[in-house]
């Protein structure tokens, strides 16, 4: 929390808000380095290797979480939400998207449980639901986000029912009056798109899919996501590669490509945060307006 506080408040003193994403990667995850088996909502184990710091490793069978378990990750999450607060974060998002444990429990391929958490959509968007609730007990809802990936595969997740899954789990949070939706890999053309933009009721931000990492490309789906109801437009890799992306897309400039994806999870500077600002000199932007929509 000290060590968060001195980057909270760094960010806020050049006028920046900053929010904690809370994440629990289920059976995305390897005794190698947490030191204990992974828990899943089912033995169902990730069909790919993981990387651990030896090196990748073939998955191993997760534990299937016990209703206590669930409970007590349950109470975890609000907990994370309390300390992300009082390390000076404006709030939190929770993440249930992208093939980790709240996914996990969203996806019918990685899902088999046949309790309360199990089985149809209804009892399968509850435990993200029971998450997002406590965090929102526990530090407010207008500081509390969401995050979800519908019909996303990274992970191994298979969705045969997104169509119906989503919008059951959106009419499970519309209530709480969060402070936002954030949709990854956002397609304004698919149906699940449209029918989350017009059941959800508050912010909905849009993570869009990318053809490709260009300034016409990243221009676009800034300008283009707005016209689909987004009411802000999410960028990440963009970011992360251009540390000076605000001052490039105003300009036109080139951007720099990613070098290697999985340098932005390994630790140290190489591949995360050395990459050059246009002229070497770091850009004091962190928002630009584009026709309308922010980007954050």
């Amino acid at each position: 929390m000290a060590g968060w506080r001195r980057v909270t408040e760094a960010v806020r003193a050049r006028g920046g808000r900053m929010f904690l994403q809370l994440q629990h990667g289920g059976r995305v995850s390897h005794p190698a380095t947490t030191g204990r088996p992974p828990v899943a909502p089912s033995p169902v184990p990730l069909p790919e290797t993981i990387f651990t710091p030896r090196g990748h490793q073939p998955a191993v069978v997760p534990r299937e979480m016990p209703p206590d378990d669930i409970r007590a990750t349950v109470a975890d999450f609000a907990a994370a939400a309390r300390r992300a607060v009082e390390a000076g974060f404006e709030g939190v998002e929770v993440h249930s998207a992208n093939g980790h444990l709240l996914h996990q429990f969203l996806a019918g391929n990685t899902n088999r449980r046949t309790d309360g958490y199990g089985g149809p959509v209804e009892r399968r968007v509850r435990f993200t639901a029971e998450v997002t609730e406590a965090v929102a007990d526990a530090i407010g809802a207008d500081r509390v986000g969401v995050r979800i990936s519908p019909g996303n595969t990274v992970n191994g997740i298979e969705e045969d029912d997104t169509d119906v899954l989503y919008p059951a789990l959106v009419a499970r949070l519309s209530h709480l009056d969060l402070a936002y939706l954030h949709l990854v890999h956002a397609d304004p053309d698919t149906a699940v798109y449209r029918r989350i933009r017009a059941d959800w009721p508050g912010v909905l931000i849009g993570n869009p899919v990318l053809p490709g990492l260009t300034t016409e490309a990243v221009t676009r789906a800034a300008t283009d996501m707005p016209a689909a109801g987004a009411d802000l437009v999410a960028l990440g890799r963009p970011f992360l590669a251009n540390p000076d992306l605000v001052t490039r897309l105003r300009l036109g400039a080139p951007l720099n490509p990613v070098r290697d994806r999985y340098l932005m999870y390994t630790g140290g500077a190489t591949g995360y945060t050395d990459y050059p600002a246009l002229g070497g000199q770091p850009s004091s932007s962190s928002m630009v307006a584009l026709d309308g929509p922010r980007v954050a």
